[in-house]
């Protein structure tokens, strides 16, 4: 058996004690389902045959959504001068 320490906000940890979420089992219970639900995503990419992509293409993606945002706030309103 391994243990793991983490350190949690006091505010979180309260809210997740409160709803026993806390307890070896329910961490258990929570990796189990997030590394289930990640296998689950690692498929469905393979079957899609989209290629990984590097930190550079991803920084790159994030970058160009961001100045689109901008762009898009920057402009007036439809109808505005």
């Amino acid at each position: 058996m391994t243990t793991v320490q983490i350190n949690l906000p006091d505010a979180l940890a309260q809210r997740a004690r409160s709803e026993g979420l806390l307890s070896d089992d329910a961490i258990q219970r929570l990796l189990e389902d997030a590394m289930r639900r990640l296998m689950q995503v690692a498929e469905r990419l393979h079957g899609a045959n989209i290629e990984p992509m590097s930190e550079e293409e991803i920084d790159a993606e994030i970058q160009a959504a961001r100045a689109e945002r901008r762009a898009a706030q920057a402009k007036p309103p439809h109808g505005s001068q």
